[in-house]
């Protein structure tokens, strides 16, 4: 087989003006954040022309997050399941509302069937959410959020089942001791359950997550109680005055962190206020805050029912659509390319600074 001969190609000395330029490049990075104009492309080289207006070469420098829908449906199911076990533990501690524990553990044991195979649909192959299982890393909120949902699914069963035997087959002391303590410890990775979500958004690269990773776990926890909540309204506790006052509490943070939200007007937070994903967050954000808190307190004060049903079914739409929104901005902040150069831009302007400073 004969050997196709490689051009030659001549040998470049550096001049006086190539090395000026390249001067006059650096400064205007250490600057600007950015080099305007193009470089050198070899003659016949596959790459593409560089651009200012398309970021890198036309490409975004992030990558987009590749879940399916069944991601911000596990985060809505999840949460409310996991609030749901907290709310049965509280009632079976502090009551004698039998009925409503009763109902909140199913609600807790059937969230926690639905959420792994939501995360297993998403996956595409279910040996690749056991994989998850191999290990247990505390630096992976991933793999944390694994074994979460493994041990929460197994414990609100368990507390499911258990106060299904007391009252279908024999309330004696070892059932009680397995309903009370499997509840207890469903209640506890619910917890983890309903906030891990935000914590795992947030530690990744999406510019506009990770800049409001210190309020997502508690605005996923918030919106996670309020879907509980609505459930057991709706699936009749429309008269036990302390779902709905938690139900009001939960409302109350859903409006205080929308007022966060809107009051932060930087370039990282524009997903949240632009495009379809500003609208989406934008309405999940009033159906699950100020209509609901404004229809509870208006059934406290009349005791009109009607008015909570309503509360509830607006906190359930809020809800699902807060985590439909932030997926969504997640996609737009990652292919806006200004801000991880916008970013990196007032990192180096914090450098010189603390430089000019030690100086």
């Amino acid at each position: 087989m004969s050997r196709v001969p490689l051009p030659e190609i001549p040998d470049r000395i550096p001049d006086q003006q190539s090395e000026e330029r390249l001067a006059q490049r650096r400064r205007e990075a250490a600057q600007r954040g950015t080099v305007g104009g193009t470089g050198v492309v070899p003659v016949g080289a596959p790459f593409p022309k560089a651009s200012a207006e398309t970021g890198y070469y036309g490409i975004p420098m992030l990558k987009e997050p590749q879940w399916t829908k069944e991601v911000p449906v596990y985060f809505f199911v999840g949460g409310a399941a996991g609030a749901a076990a907290v709310v049965a533990s509280a009632a079976n501690l502090l009551t004698r509302d039998r009925t409503l524990v009763r109902d909140a553990r199913w609600v807790a044991a059937v969230g926690g069937f639905l959420s792994p195979a939501l995360l297993i649909s998403d996956l595409g192959v279910p040996s690749r959410f056991l994989n998850m299982l191999r290990v247990f890393k505390l630096q992976s909120p991933m793999n944390v959020g694994a074994w979460t949902l493994v041990a929460f699914s197994s414990f609100s069963s368990a507390a499911a089942f258990a106060n299904l035997a007391r009252e279908r087959v024999a309330d004696v002391m070892p059932v009680r001791m397995i309903e009370g303590l499997s509840g207890l410890l469903s209640s506890a990775t619910g917890m983890l359950l309903s906030t891990y979500t935000g914590v795992l958004i947030g530690a990744t690269a999406i510019p506009v997550w990770n800049s409001h990773v210190a309020t997502l776990p508690h605005h996923f926890a918030a919106s996670g109680v309020n879907s509980a909540v609505s459930i057991l309204e709706l699936l009749g506790h429309d008269d036990s005055r302390a779902l709905n006052l938690l139900g009001i509490a939960a409302s109350g943070f859903e409006v205080y962190e929308g007022i966060e939200v809107e009051t932060r007007r930087d370039e990282v937070s524009e997903p949240l206020h632009k495009g379809l994903s500003g609208l989406i967050v934008r309405t999940g954000g009033i159906l699950s805050g100020p209509v609901p808190l404004a229809l509870r307190v208006g059934s406290l004060i009349t005791g009109n029912r009607h008015l909570r049903r309503a509360a509830s079914w607006s906190s359930l739409v809020g809800s699902l659509l807060t985590r439909f929104g932030w997926i969504q901005a997640g996609h737009a902040s990652a292919r806006d390319y200004r801000i991880p150069l916008k970013l990196s831009r007032n990192a180096g302007e914090i450098r010189k600074s603390s430089h000019e400073l030690a100086a």
